[in-house]
């Protein structure tokens, strides 16, 4: 069962999320590094997206949290479903460093083959639903951080004040912690995946995997 539901979309610090959280929780934390790594779920959230979710419950048993992409994109979906979860929002500073941190690494990071390889033609179709359903004008810097301040709005009015935690890189341990109801791990803070850390991987490693 999901214990929390991470509604921040991708570059808010949520590979440093998915590390904490395993480190709180004690079990896994659905990331989309976990599609990168498994294609073959980019197909069940492709369904969802398209309204087939029926599969979303097997992918993610065992997993006790979601951060980032796909799963950020269905959050009021996965939020009503566990109704007992926190529900994260994880925030940049504002609209416009969110954006120069996701165009240098997200958005997009398909190369022009993937749709020509079976095995990540599926891996394509979700970035590109993924996206369109954030902002079907995303590739436009006005219209994608208007979209980035839209999102986090209707998160904020979707979930209850004392169901929801808002963090930002550099808040630690404490928001989750208090959230959570655990004790403060005497360990900092993982920071992990940094533009230049994202790039340096994505340079040494095969396009499918990001």
């Amino acid at each position: 069962m999901l214990r929390v539901i991470g509604a921040g979309l991708g570059r808010t610090g949520t590979n440093s999320l998915k590390l904490a959280l395993e480190r709180l929780l004690d079990a896994p934390c659905y990331h989309m590094i976990e599609v990168n790594r498994r294609p073959e779920h980019a197909q069940i959230w492709l369904d969802a997206l398209l309204g087939r979710p029926e599969g979303l419950d097997g992918l993610l048993a065992g997993y006790a949290a979601t951060v980032d992409w796909p799963g950020a994109t269905l959050w009021q979906l996965l939020a009503a479903k566990h109704p007992q979860a926190v529900v994260l929002l994880s925030l940049r500073e504002d609209a416009a460093t969110w954006l120069r941190s996701a165009r240098a690494t997200v958005m997009p990071v398909a190369t022009p083959d993937w749709h020509e390889d079976p095995q990540w033609r599926a891996m394509w179709d979700l970035d590109e639903a993924m996206f369109a359903a954030f902002d079907p004008h995303w590739r436009d810097d006005t219209a994608a951080m208007a979209a980035y301040d839209r999102h986090a709005e209707s998160v904020r009015r979707g979930v209850a004040p004392e169901r929801l935690v808002e963090w930002r890189p550099g808040d630690g341990w404490q928001p989750l912690c208090e959230a959570l109801r655990l004790p403060v791990p005497d360990e900092p803070f993982p920071h992990v995946n940094s533009t230049a850390e994202f790039l340096a991987r994505l340079a040494g490693q095969p396009s499918g995997d990001r």
